[in-house]
């Protein structure tokens, strides 16, 4: 099991950038709302979700990912609640959040609560590895981290695909986005 307070501790908060799907997908966000970023690490997503006008909380685990989260957002002049957080054993609660980012971290046991913590209309931003990678070395070495292909598409059957990107192994291994999985689902709205 990794030591994340010590790989936290390591990095430098200047060159993490936010997660493929957030950045090339953040026109599709709600102008205002509450957002989620789940397992932050050193929050990248949650500063991006709070300079587009979002009241965002981000959680994760790792003491020192959370502190440097707090140093970050305040450099930067953006409002994120930041808090050391257990998710497993305390998900997110049932209809409390209109946007949730997950990046590079993969628990199936907390889909339901996922579902069920967004809003109708709410939109899920996910993006983490795969099995089927170019490069074996960059993530979880556990296959049970990583997405089976095509796993993503079919991981939260309540909500609606309006992204998805898995490229696997084929082709020039060199191009492309390689060795990672991401969509971005949808709560479907309550009809009146």
């Amino acid at each position: 099991m990794p030591n994340w307070n010590e790989r936290y501790a390591g990095c430098d908060t200047a060159e993490v950038a936010p997660a493929r799907v957030l950045s090339e997908f953040a026109h599709l966000l709600p102008r205002q709302g509450r957002a989620l970023d789940l397992a932050c690490g050193l929050g990248a997503n949650a500063c991006l979700l709070a300079r587009s006008g979002l009241q965002v909380e981000a959680w994760d685990s790792a003491e020192v990912a959370i502190a440097r989260l707090r140093e970050s957002s305040e450099h930067q002049g953006v409002h994120v609640r930041a808090q050391v957080r257990d998710i497993v054993a305390q998900p997110p609660p049932a209809g409390a959040f209109d946007v949730i980012m997950v990046s590079r971290f993969l628990e199936r046991s907390l889909v339901p609560a996922l579902q069920n913590a967004l809003r109708p209309g709410g939109l899920l931003y996910y993006q983490t590895f795969v099995r089927d990678a170019v490069h074996a070395d960059r993530g979880p070495h556990r296959p049970e981290y990583r997405l089976a292909a095509n796993e993503l598409l079919g991981l939260f059957p309540g909500l609606r695909v309006i992204v998805y990107r898995e490229e696997g192994c084929l082709g020039d291994p060199d191009a492309g986005f390689r060795d990672e999985a991401y969509a971005v689902f949808q709560r479907p709205r309550e009809i009146d």
